[in-house]
């Protein structure tokens, strides 16, 4: 039987017509949970007889924050609208859902080296539309525990108005650069289709989020420009959530360094690449 927690919509913001941040909160107090993990989100469906329907998503909040579960959500509508996506779409502050515990170890956070010493190479994280929000959770997770390690957060979107949570992630950047030392972040975003009219002040990195990976005749990556120096197994660990291909070209351009993936580990049962695909 699927355990799950009475729970109440307290919050919702509309991005753009497809695009929501929401917040719910457990009826009963927010239970314990890791860094990258998801859930699930169970709502009635009127159409299907009240019948509850069940969708996973990624949790944009992190475990320090007791006062709700975040979550970034896309409204897909081709070739049909998910039946979950849109009735939270249409949810109001004060409606009820039902919310599965955390779960899921894909995107849980490096702390230590196969020989067991904290591990302090650099986190890199990949998100590739709303494929940003555990990354999110990092971001906050990470700044709040003091972690001293270089993290940077790559987006990439097709449209300037798809960068959900810039503002918070370029604040982030500026309070780096006044505690050096202390905190170091970086975030960059990439857009997708910059000819189009609605992307034409746009003056950052164009082209897919994976192509911060890509190195030019040099042999170096818009990433390595970024960072300062070539990354590699040795001082990079890379995380990513996002579509299928986001995964594909970010592996394919890291293979040639030598990383590897959670799927491919080493003898030792070490890897340098996480990833969740969400289709």
């Amino acid at each position: 039987m699927v355990q799950e927690m009475e729970a109440t919509v307290i919050y919702t913001h509309l991005l753009k017509e497809d695009l929501v941040i929401i917040r719910i909160l457990p009826d009963e107090g927010m239970p314990e949970y890791k860094t990258g993990q998801f859930l699930t989100i169970g709502v009635n469906v009127p159409a299907e007889n009240y019948k509850l329907v069940r969708r996973a998503y990624s949790i944009a909040s992190h475990p320090e924050n007791r006062d709700y579960f975040e979550f970034v959500i896309r409204w897909v509508r081709n070739p049909l609208p998910g039946r979950v996506t849109t009735m939270l779409f249409y949810a109001s502050v004060g409606d009820k859902v039902k919310l599965g515990y955390p779960t899921g170890n894909a995107l849980q956070i490096n702390e230590t080296l196969p020989n067991g010493e904290k591990d302090m190479r650099r986190i890199v994280c990949v998100g590739g539309g709303t494929g940003l929000a555990p990354f999110i959770a990092f971001a906050n997770h990470l700044h709040d525990v003091g972690d001293k390690r270089e993290v940077i957060v790559l987006h990439g979107a097709s449209y300037v108005d798809e960068l959900s949570y810039r503002r918070l992630l370029t604040d982030l950047e500026d309070e780096s650069k006044k505690r050096e030392g202390e905190w170091n972040f970086k975030y960059r975003a990439a857009i997708s289709r910059p000819k189009e009219f609605f992307n034409r002040s746009w003056s950052g990195h164009v082209g897919r989020v994976e192509s911060f990976f890509k190195e030019d005749k040099s042999g170096m990556s818009p990433l390595d420009e970024l960072v300062g120096e070539k990354c590699t197994p040795e001082n990079t660990y890379i995380y990513i959530c996002g579509y299928q291909g986001t995964i594909d070209g970010v592996i394919e351009n890291t293979t040639a360094r030598g990383f590897v993936t959670s799927d491919n580990k080493r003898e030792d049962g070490s890897y340098e690449i996480r990833y969740e695909s969400y289709g």
